[in-house]
């Protein structure tokens, strides 16, 4: 975590959201790498390096979409974006959202911030629905997160991943993006 002193009832101001940059990646991957390495919101085991968190924020921002950070007082608290949900091209208007943030900030709104801005410069692109794929039920709160930005709830996998020794499953919750599939 890149602020682990974070007191409990920090005062510190409200996020500034902003498009992340490459002096975020080393604060970007403590974040990612705690998640990878601790919980199920990634199905990856293996921690990516800076340098290959680099490359997949090239790839994200070649597809005019956003990759944001939450900072607080300079420090990265959280950071999402968007991905297509799907390589085929058919899929091209819809996208997956992606939300991490530093335990050390948890629970004090920065994840809903970041979904309200990633939600607001997607729809200023073609795309018309976000899907979020939320493992293990959003036991760690991302289902409510989701759903008080509007997602609403599709669907479950049931145990479509194998991590930490058990299975799991993962939820599909999706919203529409501007006119969705009426424009």
């Amino acid at each position: 975590m890149n602020n682990p002193a974070a007191p409990a009832s920090s005062t510190a101001s409200e996020p500034a959201i902003r498009d992340a940059t490459d002096a975020d990646l080393p604060a970007i991957q403590a974040i990612y790498a705690h998640h990878v390495l601790t919980g199920v919101s990634s199905f990856e085991e293996t921690p990516p390096s800076v340098d290959d968190l680099r490359a997949r924020r090239a790839s994200v921002l070649a597809l005019g979409l956003p990759y944001l950070v939450a900072d607080i007082d300079g420090r990265v608290a959280g950071y999402c974006y968007a991905t297509l949900y799907r390589p085929r091209i058919a899929y091209r208007h819809t996208l997956e959202d992606s939300i991490y943030i530093d335990d050390a900030w948890r629970g004090r709104g920065i994840g809903k911030a970041l979904m309200h801005a990633l939600i607001g410069r997607c729809e200023r692109g073609p795309w018309r629905q976000m899907i979020a794929v939320i493992a293990d039920g959003g036991t760690g709160g991302s289902l409510s997160l989701h759903r008080q930005a509007g997602f609403e709830l599709i669907g479950t996998l049931r145990g479509v991943g194998f991590k930490h020794g058990r299975w799991l499953d993962t939820t599909l919750m999706q919203r529409s993006l501007g006119g969705g599939a009426q424009e």
